[in-house]
C-alpha cells in the first residue's frame, strides 16, 4: 500500500505539470471519464453491490446507504455531469477586466490553480468523479479519501479515473485514491503542508470538526445542513405543500433537505393541518411546537435539541412565528448558513429575505434542494461551503481556482 505522503508528492508533481495543460487536453481527459464510465458501467455496478451489501450488513444508518447507491441510472447521470465540466470554460488563465491606472500601469487578476486539493467524505462514490473532473478541469491534482463503506467502488473508480488521464496524456498521478483507514490516516493527510494546498471534508459533521480541528493546512468547512422553509402570511397553500415535500422527502438524508419548518402565524391554522397530514402520510415524523401540536394530530412536541439538528431522515421541526421577523430570528439562532428559503407573495418580504438572511444559498419560493452544483450550472460541485473565506456555496470550477494579480507595464518605476 503506497502512503499517504509519497502520494501527495506525486500528486505535487503532476499538479505542476497540469496547471500548464491547455483546455483542450484537460477536455479529453474529462471525456475520456465519461466514456470510461458508460463503458464500465457493469463493472462499476459489481463493485457497488459488494459496498452496498456490506453497508446493510454493517447495520449502516439508511440515510447512508442512499448516499452510497451508485446504480445504472446514477452512473449515467455521472458520465452527463462529467460531459457538462467539460463544456464549461477553463477557469484557469482568465482574468477579470484589466484598469488603467493613472502612471499608465495595466492591472487586473488572473485566474491560477490551487494545487493539491484532499477530499475526504463519507459514502457518496459520485463525490470520487465529480472531485475529480473539477480539479482537473481547474488544472489541480487531488486526492481522493472516501469512507470504507464506498472502497470497492472507490477503487474502480480511481482506476477508470487514472486511465482516461493516461490516454489524455496527462500524468495519473494527479489523481491519487487514498485507502481508507482510521482517523488518524486523516490527520496525517492533513497535516502535510507545503504537499496539500486545500481539504475540503464532505460528510457528518464529526468528521468535518476532525479535519478542521487537526489540519496544518487550509480547509473548506461546511459542518451541517440545517434548512429552513418560511411559509408567509398570504402565501400559495399549495406551493407551500409542494415545497415543503420536495425538501423533505424527495431525498431525506442530503445536507440541502429540509430540517425545519417555519410557519406565519396567520396562515398556520390554514395551512398546517392539510401539509400536516400529507407529511404524515409519507412516512414524516413531525416534531412541533406547542401550536403546532394544536394543529397537526399526531405531531409529537419538539424538545430544545431539535431547533437547530440536521436529522437526515423523514423528520422535520415544525415551529409557528409571529412573522418574518420571528423567522429570521429563529435562522440567526439555529441556522448553519447553509440553505435558507422563503414561501411568499410578497416582493417586499422576499427582497428583505435575499437581503438580510445569512445562508450560502438564499430561495425565494422554491425547494431548498436546489443547492446543489449541478442545479445551480456548475455542473457538479466540490462540496458546499458554509464559510465565507475563499468560497461561500457550491464549489465549481471558479471555488477551485485562486486569483493572483497582473501588472502590465511598459518601464514604470516607483518614486
Amino acid at each position: 500500500m503506497t502512503d499517504v505522503k509519497e502520494l501527495a508528492t506525486r500528486a505535487k508533481a503532476a499538479s505542476r505539470k497540469l496547471g500548464r495543460v491547455d483546455r483542450a487536453t484537460k477536455d479529453r481527459a474529462l471525456l475520456a471519464t465519461a466514456r470510461l464510465l458508460r463503458d464500465e458501467a457493469g463493472r462499476i455496478a459489481e463493485a457497488n453491490a459488494k459496498d452496498m451489501e456490506r453497508a446493510r450488513a454493517s447495520g449502516l444508518a439508511g440515510a447512508l446507504v442512499d448516499r452510497l447507491e451508485m446504480n445504472a441510472k446514477g452512473i449515467a447521470a455521472t458520465a452527463a455531469g462529467v460531459e457538462y465540466v467539460a463544456s464549461l470554460a477553463d477557469p484557469v488563465g482568465s482574468r477579470d477586466s484589466m484598469q488603467r491606472l493613472q502612471n499608465g500601469l495595466l492591472i487586473g487578476r488572473q485566474r491560477l490553480p490551487l494545487g493539491v486539493i484532499a477530499m475526504i467524505y463519507e459514502a457518496r462514490p459520485n463525490v470520487t468523479i465529480d472531485a475529480a473532473v473539477l480539479c482537473l478541469k481547474a488544472g489541480n491534482a487531488v486526492l481522493l479519501r472516501g469512507g470504507k463503506e464506498a472502497a470497492e467502488t472507490n477503487r474502480v473508480l480511481g482506476e477508470l479515473l487514472r486511465q482516461a488521464l493516461t490516454e489524455a496524456g496527462l500524468p495519473e498521478d494527479a489523481v491519487g485514491i487514498v485507502a481508507p483507514t482510521d482517523r488518524e490516516g486523516i490527520k496525517e493527510m492533513v497535516s502535510l503542508t507545503g504537499l496539500i494546498d486545500l481539504a475540503i471534508p464532505r460528510g457528518g459533521e464529526g468528521l468535518i470538526r476532525f479535519v478542521a480541528e487537526n489540519a496544518r493546512v487550509p480547509v473548506l468547512n461546511h459542518y451541517k445542513g440545517v434548512c429552513h422553509l418560511f411559509l408567509d402570511e398570504g402565501c400559495n397553500p399549495k406551493m407551500a405543500q409542494d415545497l415543503t415535500i420536495n425538501g423533505k422527502v424527495s431525498r431525506p438524508g442530503v445536507c440541502n433537505a429540509l430540517e425545519c419548518l417555519l410557519v406565519h402565524e396567520n396562515v398556520a391554522r390554514s395551512i398546517l393541518p392539510d401539509l400536516g397530514r400529507a407529511l404524515l402520510e409519507r412516512g414524516v415524523q413531525i416534531r412541533g411546537d406547542s401550536r403546532t401540536c394544536e394543529l397537526v394530530t399526531g405531531a409529537v412536541r419538539a424538545t430544545d435539541d431539535d431547533w437547530g439538528t440536521e436529522f437526515l431522515d423523514l423528520v422535520l421541526a415544525v415551529k409557528v412565528v409571529r412573522d418574518i421577523d420571528g423567522a429570521i430570528e429563529h435562522i440567526e439562532r439555529y441556522g448553519s448558513n447553509h440553505t435558507e428559503a422563503i414561501c411568499t407573495e410578497s416582493h417586499t418580504r422576499a427582497q428583505r429575505w435575499l437581503r438580510e438572511v445569512d445562508a450560502s444559498c438564499v430561495i425565494v419560493n422554491a425547494s431548498t434542494r436546489f443547492n446543489d452544483g449541478g442545479q445551480l450550472g456548475l455542473g457538479a460541485e466540490i462540496g458546499i461551503s458554509t464559510s465565507k473565506l475563499h468560497a461561500y456555496g457550491p464549489m465549481g470550477l471558479e471555488g477551485l481556482t485562486a486569483e493572483k494579480w497582473v501588472v502590465l507595464g511598459d518601464g514604470q518605476i516607483r518614486n
